[in-house]
Formats: C-alpha cells, structure tokens, sequence
C-alpha cells in the first residue's frame, strides 16, 4: 500500500485532474488531502464535487478510502456556505472566487458540500508514527492537547521553527524542539513553499510542506510517504488562463 500524500489544491480543479491521472492510483492506495480546496481558482465548487465522488467511488469498488483534512480556507468557506459570512479578509484572499463558483448552485448541491466539509473532513490524522496536518501545532505535547482546536488549520510555527533549526543541533540536545520529536515525520501544507523559492515538496528536518503554491504559479503536488516519488501538476495558472488565482 502506498501512502500518498496531495497538497493545497485552492479550487484548481483541472489540476487536480490532471495530478490524479498522472499518478495512477491503485486499489490498496490511501490518499491523505492536506486541505485548502477552495479559494483561489474558479472551480472551488469542482473541487469538491470530485472530492465527494471520489470517496464515493473508492467505497463502491471496495478501494482504500481517501482521508481529507480540513484547511483553514475550508473552514472559511464553510462559515458562508451555511451562515453566508463573508469577511473581506477572506474575500480578498481568496474568497471572491469561492463565492462566484457556488453562485447559482441548488440548495440540493450545497448542502452536499456542507454537509462533506462539516462531516468528512478531519482536523488531522496520526497514522504509522507520522502526523499529517494541513497547518501544523504548537503545543509540545501534541495537537490533542491544544486550547484552541483550530491551532492545526492556522499555525505557521512548526514550519518556522523546522525551517530555521540548526542542523548540528542533535536530537537528544536539550535545545532541540519537543515539537518535531513525536512524529517521525510530519506533512504539512499552508505555508506555500515558493517563499523560500521552492515549487516543488520540500523537506526541512523530519517535516514535509506539500503546499506547492499551486494557488499562485505553482504546481499541484503529490508525494508518497514512503519512496518519497513526487507527482506534479502542470503549473496551476496555466490551466485557468485569464484569472488571477490568488495572484492580485
């Protein structure tokens, strides 16, 4: 069984499309999303639509079911889908398109989203000594333990601190964050890899960023836990000429 993990998608559909051909899935796979669905390209609603038949797809033929974890984008688009909150901060930060994809949808349609993203969607996931999380965590003893639940689709810390840690620290150094000690590895997404001028999965320490930035120029990424093969995506912009993603 292959562990495959797949970055922010930030509603490009026909990325994804393209990504999931181009891996060619097997029965026995396990497909971990790590969030961000929506907000970015125009097929938010796309996205989602094929999330929801994927699922249903790999159950009818009895193959491995897919796990998807929420983003903070999700969580964001959700709050509108059921109570119409449309901050501007989120407009403008992807929100515009998420919107516009789901105008003129049934009420039928967009309680099947509601309920996928309220329902199917988890804050993280523990499997085979690894954490999987669309953001990250930050209290030491794990994301169990945080006070606030949303901590795992917002923070940016555990990526900073894997970023920025000395290599010749060792393990058993006092100094040496508790954080990246409870998992041997840890995949991520959230924070696009482009800032530190990367379009493709990058690993610092025993942690993986599998957000690409396929919501700017980037790439859709994929990477399989456990030979570490990296599929990609065209990049994203090329497949929606004329819009902006999140580029403005």
């Amino acid at each position: 069984m292959r562990t495959i993990v797949i970055g922010d998608i930030h509603g490009g559909y026909k990325a994804l499309d393209q990504l999931i051909e181009r891996i060619k899935l097997q029965d026995t796979d396990l497909l971990v999303f790590l969030g961000d669905y929506v907000d970015g390209w125009s097929e938010s609603f796309e996205v989602v639509d094929f999330l929801i038949s994927l699922k249903l797809k790999r159950a009818q033929h009895n193959r491995t079911a897919p796990i998807f974890i929420r983003g903070n984008h999700d969580a964001l688009a959700l709050d509108y889908l059921v109570n119409n909150f449309k901050p501007d901060n989120w407009l403008k930060h992807g929100g515009n398109s998420t919107v516009a994809s789901y105008k003129g949808r049934s009420r039928q349609e967009i309680q099947a989203h509601i309920d996928f993203l309220t329902s199917e969607l988890v804050d993280y996931l523990e499997l085979d000594g690894n954490g999987y999380f669309h953001a990250g965590f930050q209290n030491l003893k794990g994301p169990q333990h945080e006070y606030y639940p949303n901590v795992v689709y917002w923070d940016r810390t555990l990526w900073e601190v894997a970023v920025s840690l000395d290599l010749n620290l060792e393990r058993d150094d006092d100094r040496y964050p508790d954080r990246l000690k409870l998992y041997n590895e840890i995949f991520i997404g959230h924070t696009p890899t482009s800032r530190l001028g990367v379009l493709e999965p990058l690993n610092k320490v025993n942690v993986w960023n599998l957000d690409t930035a396929a919501a700017y120029y980037g790439p859709l990424s994929a990477l399989c836990v456990e030979t570490k093969e990296v599929w990609q995506s065209d990049p994203v912009h090329t497949c929606y000429k004329g819009e902006t993603g999140r580029n403005e």
